[in-house]
């Protein structure tokens, strides 16, 4: 029995489980709607060679960073279907940055989301970021196994009950 009660007070404490321990997604039917934000970041450490063949367009798959972007937004777009239990959501801006940086060597990944309604586009933002880094990876394989994605995580959230989020510590991940 001393399980059982162990399991029912951590479940209490996940959202997406119910007190039997059952899986659920949410109601957020009763939540106000409000403008909800979220970026999250990600690394894709590469080859200093690679880099600049990205950079200069030269990559035999065509341009790497664009194709990324839209990975990433259209990402972001399809969550709920890729993410179990997350709702679907009309999101009312995507924005996907990818900045080639030479002391990685590598590109920073950059995904900022918006919508207005009862709950949070931080999946949505994370997902947009991790399509992105995979994009880029696919894209340049060939060239390089040994690319690395690094680092993915929430930067900053803003709205809803839980406030504002942002992180304060970058040394990991710099």
């Amino acid at each position: 029995m001393a399980g059982k009660t162990k399991k029912s007070k951590q479940a209490a404490a996940l959202t997406h489980i119910d007190s039997s321990g059952e899986a659920r997604m949410v109601d957020v039917s009763e939540k106000p709607a409000t403008e909800r934000i979220a970026v999250a970041e990600g690394l894709v450490i590469m080859s200093k060679a690679t880099l600049d063949m990205i950079v200069s367009g030269n990559a035999k798959k065509g341009d790497v960073l664009g194709t990324a972007r839209i990975a990433g937004i259209m990402a972001a777009k399809r969550t709920s279907d890729l993410i179990p239990l997350c709702h679907p959501l009309a999101l009312s801006k995507v924005t996907l940055d990818i900045t080639p940086d030479k002391k990685l060597p590598g590109c920073r990944v950059r995904a900022s989301v918006k919508v207005t309604g009862p709950t949070g586009v931080e999946m949505e933002a994370l997902t947009a970021v991790s399509v992105a880094c995979l994009t880029i990876y696919d894209m340049i394989k060939a060239v390089e196994r040994g690319v690395r994605i690094e680092g993915i995580h929430l930067v900053e959230k803003k709205g809803g009950k839980s406030g504002h989020y942002l992180v304060t510590d970058n040394a990991a991940i710099s």
